[in-house]
C-alpha cells in the first residue's frame, strides 16, 4: 500500500486553550503549533471554531507518483483536488472534510519491553510483582490511531476514501459503518452514517492494556465527568479501549493491541452486525456514545450555516 499513515489532523473547538490543557494531560506534548505524540511527531492541532468539528486530515504516502494515482482517482469521482509541491489538497464533497496527502516518511516505531504474564500452567514472572503496577512516568501516545466521524451519506463518503484516495476496506457493521485503513492497522478512518457531518472521536496508541487503565485513571482522577465507556475490548479491531470526553464534547480514546494486516489476500472483512459491532467485551457503551448529547445542537447549526 502506498498510503501508510495517518499524519496530522486539526479540530475546531470552542474553547481553545481549555481543550488544550485537556490533551496535556492526556499525554500529548504542546508543540509551537499543536501537540506530538512520542512516535509520530506533530499530531493535533486546536483551531478556534465556533462548534466542534473536524477539520482536516492528513496522509502520509511514500512518493510523488502516489498523489498523481490519487488525483486521477478523485477525477474519475469527480471530485476536485491540487498538487502543491509533495502535497495533494482535496475535500470530501459529503462532509466538507479538508484532506491533505504528503509524501512523508514511514512511521519507525521502537517496541516496548515485552510483559510477562502468568497463566494457568504457565508461570512467566516468578516471584516478582506485575511491572504494570509499579509503572510512574505518565502515559504518552505513541501515536493517533484513528478517527471516527459521521456522514450525512456514509456511502458516499466511503467512496471518496476508497476509490477515491486509496483505503482498503478491513470490515463493516450494516447500516452504521465502515472500518477503512491506510497502513497495517486495521483502521485508520471509521465513516459512520450520521444526521449531521461531526467529529466521534479520535484515537491514540499506547504500549499496553496496563497504559490504556493507567492513562484513564490520570485522566478521570479530579474529572469523573470525564469518562465515557470503559474499560473493554472490541471485536472489531479487536482492540482494548477506554473513552474520554474532552471539553469540546469530542471523545478520546486509548487503544492497545489493535489487529493489523500486513498481507490483504490473509485477511478476510467481515459484515458484523449486532452488539458484536461494538464490543466484544466490557460495559454496555452509554446512550451519549452511540448518540453525543450535542447531536442535536449540532444539527441545528448546520441548519443555520446552510
Amino acid at each position: 500500500m502506498s498510503l501508510h499513515r495517518l499524519t496530522k489532523i486539526t479540530i475546531g473547538v470552542p474553547d481553545v486553550d481549555e481543550t488544550a490543557k485537556y490533551y496535556t494531560e492526556f499525554g500529548l506534548t504542546p508543540t509551537d503549533s499543536g501537540f506530538a505524540t512520542a512516535d509520530g511527531g506533530e499530531q493535533l492541532e486546536l483551531r478556534q471554531s465556533r462548534q466542534r468539528r473536524l477539520l482536516t486530515l492528513g496522509i502520509g504516502a511514500d512518493d510523488p507518483d502516489d498523489l498523481g494515482r490519487i488525483t486521477a482517482s478523485l477525477a474519475r469521482l469527480d471530485v476536485e483536488s491540487r498538487i502543491d509541491g509533495d502535497r495533494l489538497c482535496t475535500k470530501d464533497p459529503v462532509t466538507g472534510l479538508d484532506v491533505v496527502v504528503s509524501v512523508a516518511p514511514r512511521l519507525r516505531q521502537d517496541p516496548p519491553e515485552p510483559v510477562a504474564y502468568n497463566q494457568p500452567g504457565t508461570i512467566r514472572r516468578a516471584n516478582t510483582r506485575a511491572p504494570g503496577i509499579d509503572r510512574e512516568p505518565p502515559v504518552r501516545p505513541r501515536k493517533l490511531g484513528h478517527v471516527v466521524f459521521g456522514s450525512t451519506d456514509q456511502a458516499a463518503t466511503q467512496r471518496f476514501f476508497t476509490e477515491g484516495l486509496g483505503f482498503k476496506v478491513s470490515d463493516e457493521a450494516p447500516g452504521l459503518a465502515a472500518f477503512m485503513r491506510c497502513s497495517t492497522d486495521h483502521h485508520n478512518v471509521l465513516v459512520q452514517q450520521a444526521p449531521v457531518s461531526f467529529l466521534h472521536h479520535t484515537s491514540w496508541e499506547v504500549d499496553d492494556v496496563d497504559e490504556v487503565g493507567r492513562g484513564a485513571t490520570a485522566m478521570l482522577r479530579g474529572h469523573p465527568e470525564r469518562h465515557t465507556w470503559g474499560l473493554g475490548r472490541h471485536y472489531i479491531g479487536s482492540n482494548f479501549f477506554w473513552y474520554l470526553r474532552d471539553p469540546a464534547g469530542n471523545f478520546s480514546e486509548y487503544y492497545s493491541d489493535i489487529d493489523c494486516i500486513l498481507e490483504d489476500q490473509l485477511w478476510e472483512p467481515r459484515v458484523v452486525a449486532g452488539e458484536k459491532s461494538l464490543y466484544a467485551w466490557g460495559p454496555p457503551p452509554p446512550p451519549s456514545f452511540l448518540a453525543p448529547e450535542d447531536l442535536a445542537e449540532l444539527m441545528t447549526d448546520a441548519h443555520d450555516g446552510a
